[in-house]
């Protein structure tokens, strides 16, 4: 399979923002990947950015970005307190607050929710990423649930097995809230990254998925 190179060789370093619904959103759909870019020292700065978070779960959103950010020297963590289920219902509030995203991070390349998620606020966050980021590349994350919306992703990044484990370590580490939720589980996590690593023939045999709906190639 060809593999088309995000960064690396001559390439500037990236300017990378992550937009997750909630507090776990980022490090579910998109953390491997982050991890990858990092290791690979392909990252300038990375903007992180939590749209729901309250008390713990605002708590745990923080420790997590600082685990998983840690060694980039130019990164951000913004954790807002939007209500968790009610996205569209404040929909004018947070269209608000990505303007505001627009004036103040310029990004290379975007993670953002895919636009077929089954959860509203979801949804709604990659409606306003694509509505504020118009001429970026976008990479549609997935996010494993109840409603049963996985579908075809049309991007793969092959996983190392130490950043596979590291990514579900801290997944079970840093959010203690939601290890109750009978979907919040290693198996879970492990097996969504073995089924994208065989879809892509992953030498770990493991990779995270995503959605590109427009891309130019160099």
């Amino acid at each position: 399979m060809i593999q088309l190179a995000l960064a690396g060789g001559h390439a500037a370093p990236l300017r990378v923002l992550a937009i997750g619904a909630h507090s776990d959103d980022i490090e579910i759909g998109c953390g491997g990947t982050l991890l990858h870019l990092i290791q690979q020292g392909s990252v300038a700065e990375i903007s992180w950015v939590v749209l729901t978070g309250a008390g713990d779960r605002a708590a745990e959103a923080r420790a997590s970005a600082d685990m998983f950010l840690d060694g980039v020297a130019q990164r951000r963590v913004i954790v807002k307190d939007f209500p968790d289920g009610f996205l569209p219902y404040s929909g004018a509030e947070v269209k608000g607050f990505f303007e505001q995203l627009k004036q103040e991070i310029s990004p290379d390349v975007v993670f953002t929710h895919q636009r077929s998620d089954l959860h509203q606020d979801h949804r709604l966050v990659c409606e306003l990423t694509w509505n504020t980021y118009r001429d970026h590349l976008v990479l549609e994350y997935e996010v494993p649930k109840y409603d049963g919306d996985l579908g075809s992703p049309n991007v793969f990044v092959p996983l190392s097995d130490e950043i596979r484990r590291t990514k579900i370590e801290a997944l079970l580490r840093h959010f203690p809230s939601q290890t109750s939720k009978r979907w919040f589980q290693e198996e879970l996590f492990a097996g969504l990254l073995r089924l994208r690593g065989m879809e892509c023939n992953s030498p770990s045999a493991h990779a995270e998925a995503f959605y590109c709906r427009k891309a130019v190639l160099a």
